[in-house]
């Protein structure tokens, strides 16, 4: 059985840092990427972050490059989101993601299958 456990969320200042982990569990393909995702409040769920299998390639957002940053350890089965700078904006749920089979899509909701339960970020300015 395939579990996703997000970690690390907190309430924390605007410009403050934060990581944010994923433990996984059952994942069995090595062509399946991981995301992040977020929603806030009456908001769609968003896309923040993807990971290749193997850590080889990263996707993000557009209005998050360059503050928030994807990583893998596959020895830990973990991967990591590391927020910097962050912004009220940023306040949110975020998920952690995988998908079942390998697609090239990686930045919208329906093309993940497997979901954690979410973890809280709240940014006070």
């Amino acid at each position: 059985q395939v579990q996703l456990r997000e970690s690390g969320g907190r309430s924390v200042q605007a410009g403050d840092s934060l990581r944010l982990s994923c433990t996984a569990s059952g994942l069995s393909s090595r062509s399946n990427a991981m995301g992040w995702f977020r929603q806030a409040p009456g908001k769609d769920r968003e896309f923040v972050a993807a990971i290749t299998w193997d850590g080889d390639s990263t996707y993000s957002a557009d209005s998050m490059k360059g503050r928030f940053t994807v990583s893998k350890d596959n020895a830990k089965n973990t991967m990591y989101l590391k927020m910097n700078n962050l912004k009220a904006e940023d306040t949110a749920v975020y998920y952690c993601a995988a998908q079942h089979y390998w697609s090239r899509i990686y930045h919208t909701p329906a093309e993940y299958y497997y979901w954690g339960q979410g973890t809280q970020v709240t940014v006070s300015s």
